[in-house]
């Protein structure tokens, strides 16, 4: 799935002939080159920052033979990539079935096109899956298609959808749909917001308000894998405007590179919790930073 590293890796420990000693000037050739990979790769500037650094600390001055130098670099590039994931999150169903008072509340928050509806769709046959019940509130009433979207992944799932006509306001939706919760003793809300832009201010506000009113347990960040260094962008203007809890990438299937998790979880301080990884409901994986790690650089 990803992969990006492991290659530059290989190529350049060839330009190591032999046994060197890895002085101040033959290191920062190397790892300027590497900076590159990395920054094609969407880990964003200050990451790469961070993890030359640690590169120097780990090379500097070192006797190393050819033989050698991809794993000491391979390693340390492992540690300190695993030292920007926060710890791995609580798992979600745990969370869930844990709390004292039903219903568990999650919002979703994220741009227009990064599948955040699709998403939630994929967190309720989850759900469902494991024998609880979700209710979806269709909170984005910005477009009559979203509600729409939402009502067709509801039906297919058998699950309760509460909507408001569009235009409505999305607090009012929400609050509804918790208040249903909690009288049919539902075990979770899902709300679905207006996939805003990050510049709309409007719209920003009117997360601000979902918020405020709805207390939920969990505000999740949808991203998607694939808009590279936008979706760091992103993370941190949403992050700013409301507390984000964690993390869903999309599209992690199509994404060669795997930077923007870095990059995400460097610029939230919240764990990446799921990758979405097709189209299908059961196409969620849960996010391993170990095995993530993994996948990039073996």
């Amino acid at each position: 799935m990803f992969g990006f590293i492991k290659k530059r890796l290989s190529d350049l420990t060839d330009v190591v002939q032999g046994e060197v000693v890895l002085d101040a000037g033959r290191l920062e050739e190397l790892i300027t080159d590497f900076e590159t990979t990395l920054l094609e790769g969407d880990v964003a500037f200050e990451v790469c920052e961070l993890l030359k650094e640690r590169l120097k600390e780990s090379l500097q001055d070192k006797r190393v033979k050819r033989a050698e130098l991809k794993d000491i670099m391979k390693n340390s590039l492992k540690d300190g990539i695993l030292e920007i994931f926060p710890p791995k999150s609580d798992n979600l169903l745990a969370l869930i079935r844990g709390k004292p008072q039903k219903p568990y509340i999650i919002a979703f928050v994220g741009i227009n096109g990064t599948g955040k509806t699709t998403t939630i769709a994929k967190i309720a046959h989850l759900l469902v899956k494991n024998n609880m019940v979700p209710v979806l509130a269709a909170s984005d009433t910005f477009r009559a298609g979203a509600i729409e979207q939402l009502e067709e992944h509801a039906k297919r799932l058998d699950v309760r959808m509460i909507k408001h006509d569009k235009g409505a306001d999305p607090a009012a939706v929400a609050f509804d749909a918790i208040e249903h919760a909690k009288a049919a003793g539902k075990d979770a809300v899902l709300i679905d917001t207006a996939g805003r832009m990050e510049t709309n201010t409007n719209l920003i506000e009117e997360l601000k308000k979902v918020v405020r009113v709805t207390k939920p347990d969990m505000v999740i960040f949808v991203g998607d894998a694939l808009t590279g260094n936008a979706a760091l962008d992103q993370a941190e203007t949403f992050s700013s405007a409301v507390p984000i809890d964690g993390t869903i990438l999309t599209k992690a299937d199509a994404d060669a590179k795997g930077g923007s998790a870095i990059s995400i979880a460097y610029a939230t301080k919240k764990p990446i919790m799921f990758l979405g990884t097709g189209q299908e409901y059961k196409d969620l994986i849960e996010f391993d930073p170990v095995w993530f790690t993994n996948e990039i650089l073996n």
